[in-house]
């Protein structure tokens, strides 16, 4: 299966990203009125790559989708590494559901089940290394939000931040998964189901494959089988291993 391209966030202008971010005003510009915002670039930007991946939004390729020449998007934003930024911030932007006040578990659940969702509506993320995250008010809002569904717990700093980073890893982990695992299925037209039926048969005929050679993986790949009717279930796979944080998390601060 071929594997999305990645793009880095933070390879653009610090100073300049960061400005865009916090829409501080850039120098004042000659000739007539802008006919776009930074936000409209954005959001055509963010449309093209919900449809097509982060290898369609090309500054000419937005620049044609808002009906205007290539050099002009410039004067809205720098470049592509800036773009990028500003794309990943605004959904971000979208994580703002108000978190249940039934305990540090409902809230953290929400952080991630929010976060699963983000991450299908908006595959794209999921091509984006934020070893420089943008440090824009969404994503501050973002990290925000995670660290508010740990109040009132007994752990310090350094803490807090790697049961956040825990479940982000998780979730973005098992989301590509599934995304991947969806994005197979239309590729080959094949469902996990169908794909099994045609592999079963030829595997059937070749001694060395013989499941006697490989006791265990064939029991426990059976089960899981039968069950998700897949060879794996990402979503499965994202829910058990969150209840499993959780549960880590609840004996940590059992045992202060």
């Amino acid at each position: 299966m071929t594997r999305m391209s990645t793009e880095h966030t933070g390879g653009g202008d610090p100073r300049r990203t960061i400005e865009l971010l916090w829409g501080v005003p850039g120098p004042p510009r000659r000739g007539p009125k802008p006919k776009l915002t930074v936000a409209d670039v954005v959001a055509t930007a963010t449309r093209l790559a919900d449809a097509d991946g982060l290898e369609a939004v090309t500054m000419r390729r937005v620049a044609d989708e808002l009906g205007v020449a290539p050099m002009s998007l410039y004067t809205y934003v720098p470049g592509h590494a800036e773009l990028l930024d500003l794309m990943l911030d605004a959904a971000h932007g979208e994580l703002t559901a108000p978190l249940p006040d039934t305990g540090w578990r409902d809230a953290l659940t929400a952080v991630a089940e929010d976060l699963w969702r983000l991450y299908h509506r908006h595959p794209w993320l999921l091509q984006i290394t934020t070893g420089r995250p943008p440090l824009g008010p969404n994503t501050f809002a973002k990290y925000e939000r995670e660290l508010t569904a740990l109040d009132g717990l007994a752990l310090d700093d350094l803490e807090l931040d790697a049961v956040v980073g825990l479940v982000i890893g998780l979730v973005e982990g098992t989301a590509r998964g599934s995304i991947e695992a969806a994005r197979l299925a239309r590729r080959s037209g094949l469902t996990d189901v169908e794909w099994w039926e045609r592999s079963a048969p030829v595997l059937a005929g070749i001694p060395a494959a013989d499941p006697v050679n490989f006791p265990r993986a064939s029991r426990v790949g059976t089960s899981a089988g039968q069950a998700h009717g897949a060879a794996s279930n990402p979503e499965h796979h994202f829910r058990f291993g969150l209840a499993r944080i959780l549960d880590g998390v609840t004996l940590l601060v059992e045992r202060r």
